[in-house]
């Protein structure tokens, strides 16, 4: 375990019971979770009672520790109140994203073999799962905190009222698996990832070092919980520090800032995508009491300059990190310190090591592979059979390719797999969309290699432009101004936005598809 100063956290596991249960004791009447589309929320007294009774219902459903529970849901607080009545009692949770996997849910569902299927009842279920899963399945609709009952409810109606601890005497253990979700997979099948729950700890502890937030804080995620990334950045800093957590469907440009004022936001997260929305068409933010402190940044590379763009117009700090899904954070920006331009210091409980085409540690300064190692990884990998490609205890090579300073702070410079090669010049193309961004009414950039019968591949970049008037010309020419000829693009691509996976990924496969398919016609 490393730590940077004095500001390792060294805070025991705690179960959900015990948590919860604390919580209650400190202020029952704290808001916990607030559903800011529904307008919906449970404070630490009720969410307390609330897991309790879930953990019995779903008991008496015929669920025991160690079942997988399958949720079909939009980001509701509905699907948090199950997940968490769902850990009260020693049960693993399945949040697959039904946007994303919809096309392959019915095989999902059939490989993690669920004891029970809870499902939204906006969620068209015979369409998604197939008879190959012959789980239960019971319809949620909305909760109410008053006692009224949504008539297409079948499960919060259903609960015992009342429950005791004593009801639930299973616990959730720092080893027992904790949840199966999705890796990123919009383009190819996903992997299935198993976490136990002293990884969503430890990715927890981390989070908290990054952000600094203490129980008096007020949250805001607007992305899938069926994303590591949300469940790490999100529900376990709420989780640990008992601190009010909101959440909202997806993020929304016009309505952001009014959360933010409404509910007294102090942290929210953030992607890529969302900075540039906000940069592109700037949202007046002149709130009455300034209360947002910090917004988060991940999923995807951020260039230094829209960070530092974000924080000019804004005037709210930035903390980009970077992590993957069979680690959760491996990198981050400390509110107490941080470097434009990189992804921060290793996480505390992380071990990284970047290393060269032969597996020795590159030095400072030189790039290489990120490798990572240590407690936090992942359980595992699903396989189709139902038993497990462990990870826990190997090292594992996360296809990204990354700068470790003299400091320790990292910067992520792309993916193994996107790397140009041109005459045998591996050419990284984060280092030349920085270039592209940094010309006037540039504002987005995204650099591919096309084939080239010469060279193998040629250097091709596809911008969004705020304004008509920028000539391909123009930018070929500030690039040749600062980078060699190898590594200048040849060719500028004018394209209205760029293809992006759910999590804000750039998808260059798609990019260099359009581009031969273009070629291939311009040469009929």
């Amino acid at each position: 375990m490393h730590a940077f100063g004095n500001h390792e956290l060294g805070i025991p596991y705690q179960t959900i019971a015990d948590l919860l249960a604390t919580y209650r004791a400190r202020d029952a009447a704290k808001s916990a979770i607030v559903d800011v589309d529904q307008q919906s929320t449970i404070n630490f007294g009720e969410l307390d009672q609330m897991t309790t009774d879930v953990a019995v219902f779903l008991k008496m459903c015929g669920v025991t520790k160690g079942s997988r529970i399958l949720v079909l849901s939009p980001e509701r607080i509905e699907k948090l109140l199950i997940w968490l009545g769902a850990w009260r009692m020693g049960a693993a949770i399945c949040p697959f994203n039904i946007e994303v996997n919809a096309s392959q849910l019915a095989d999902l569902a059939a490989k993690v073999n669920p004891a029970l299927i809870l499902y939204d009842r906006d969620v068209a279920i015979d369409k998604l799962i197939t008879d190959r899963c012959a789980a239960p399945r019971i319809r949620f609709g909305r909760w109410s905190p008053c006692g009224t009952h949504d008539p297409q409810d079948e499960f919060f109606r259903a609960l015992p009222r009342g429950s005791r601890a004593a009801d639930v005497s299973e616990r959730n253990g720092p080893e027992d698996v904790a949840a199966l979700f999705c890796t990123s997979g919009t383009t190819a099948r996903p992997k299935i990832v198993v976490y136990n729950h002293a990884t969503y700890w430890m990715n927890g502890l981390d989070t908290l070092d990054f952000f600094g937030l203490t129980e008096n804080d007020r949250t805001l995620e607007y992305r899938s919980f069926g994303w590591n990334s949300a469940q790490v950045a999100s529900l376990m800093p709420f989780l640990i520090r008992g601190l009010t957590l909101h959440i909202a469907k997806r993020f929304s440009h016009s309505r952001f800032f009014d959360w933010i004022e409404s509910y007294g936001i102090t942290f929210a997260v953030s992607v890529p995508t969302v900075l540039n929305m906000l940069l592109t068409k700037p949202v007046r933010y002149a709130p009455k009491q300034e209360t947002l402190r910090l917004m988060s940044c991940s999923a995807a590379p951020l260039t230094a300059q829209q960070w530092m763009q974000f924080e000019e117009l804004y005037g709210i700090k930035i903390v980009q990190y970077y992590g993957v899904s069979e680690t959760g954070v491996v990198c981050g920006n400390r509110h107490y310190q941080r470097k434009v331009g990189t992804v921060g210091r290793p996480a505390l409980h992380q071990e990284l090591r970047i290393v060269d085409a032969t597996g020795q540690a590159c030095l400072a300064g030189v790039e290489g592979e990120v490798t990572v190692g240590g407690p936090k990884l992942a359980m595992g990998y699903l396989r189709d059979d139902g038993s497990m490609d462990a990870l826990l205890g190997t090292r594992m090579a996360t296809g990204d390719l990354a700068v470790q300073d003299a400091e320790g702070f990292v910067r992520v410079t792309g993916r193994t797999k996107d790397l140009i090669i041109r005459g045998g010049v591996k050419i990284a193309p984060l280092e030349i969309e920085e270039i592209v961004l940094n010309y006037p009414g540039v504002l987005e950039a995204a650099a591919i290699g096309v084939p080239d019968v010469i060279y193998g591949e040629e250097v091709v970049c596809f911008v969004v432009a705020s304004e008509q008037s920028i000539t391909e010309k123009a930018i070929l020419d500030h690039c040749r101004s600062y980078l060699p000829e190898a590594k200048a693009p040849k060719q500028i691509r004018f394209t209205s936005d760029l293809p992006r996976s759910d999590r804000g990924k750039v998808l260059r496969d798609k990019l260099k598809e359009d581009w031969i398919g273009k070629a291939v016609i311009a040469s009929i």
